[in-house]
């Protein structure tokens, strides 16, 4: 269906040199769209010779503006933006620092918050609609047992999907999220591949009987960005496999 289509669009997706945000860009390019990879190093050899690049490390609080506005400079048809840029710095909660604290919310949040803030001023001024998608996962909907500030912020970036939504309604730009479940990524891939034990439980927890690749996310992405989704706004789409469905799983 064209429907499906993301040809004639240009989307921007942070944090899109590895994992699920370099599978993001990469699905948004395969749907047609041009697309503005994101990285807080020098160019790296993942992104596509033919896609722009930006650099910026967005723990500083000038910088998602600062990228918003270089993305705009170098593609000025900019109308979709994916924030998928975070990461985890936790420790137990009785051990937990106002530094990690800060170091978690300031990037998986505010720069979150101030990215589409800066994006939807830009599509405002430019009189014309666009489509955004915040990459949450399940730790914004169930919790994970020393991971208190990152599920603290992943619990924000859903509340914020919706309020945006409502927010940036009238200016027929829509507000959608994405909740990863346990995907393979350079984050987990370490435990995952070391930690027969904990891999078998989460395989038996999993309804689908495998953990998520980073490929199984640019889908639900494309789709939420596409004419497809044009009356779906502030919504949080799941992709975990089943993994939250069931209580229990299989024994």
């Amino acid at each position: 269906m064209k429907a499906f289509s993301l040809a004639g669009s240009t989307a921007l997706v942070t944090g899109s040199t590895q994992g699920i945000g370099l599978a993001i860009a990469q699905g948004l390019r395969d749907s047609g769209a041009a697309v503005v990879f994101h990285g807080n190093t020098a160019r790296p050899a993942s992104v596509p010779a033919d896609c722009a690049f930006l650099p910026g490390d967005l723990l500083d609080p000038d910088a998602p503006a600062a990228l918003i506005a270089g993305a705009f400079r170098q593609k000025p048809a900019l109308d979709l933006l994916v924030c998928n840029a975070g990461s985890f710095f936790d420790a137990p909660f009785l051990e937990m620092d106002l530094t990690r604290w800060d170091r978690t919310m300031n990037l998986n949040a505010r720069a979150t918050y101030f990215a589409v803030q800066a994006f939807a001023r830009e599509l405002i001024a430019r009189q014309r609609p666009g489509a955004v998608v915040i990459v949450s996962s399940t730790n914004g909907l169930q919790s994970e047992e020393d991971s208190t500030a990152y599920d603290a912020s992943k619990g924000a970036l859903v509340m914020m999907t919706r309020t945006l939504a409502q927010a940036l309604a009238p200016h027929r730009i829509r507000v959608n999220s994405i909740a990863p479940g346990l995907i393979r990524t350079p984050l987990t891939a370490p435990w995952i591949d070391t930690q027969a034990e904990k891999r078998r439980h989460y395989e038996k927890k999993i309804l689908l009987a495998r953990i998520g690749e980073p490929g199984d996310c640019a889908g639900a992405a494309a789709f939420l960005l596409s004419p497809a989704a044009g009356y779906v706004t502030g919504q949080v789409l799941v992709v975990d496999g089943g993994l939250t469905t069931g209580q229990i799983g299989r024994m």
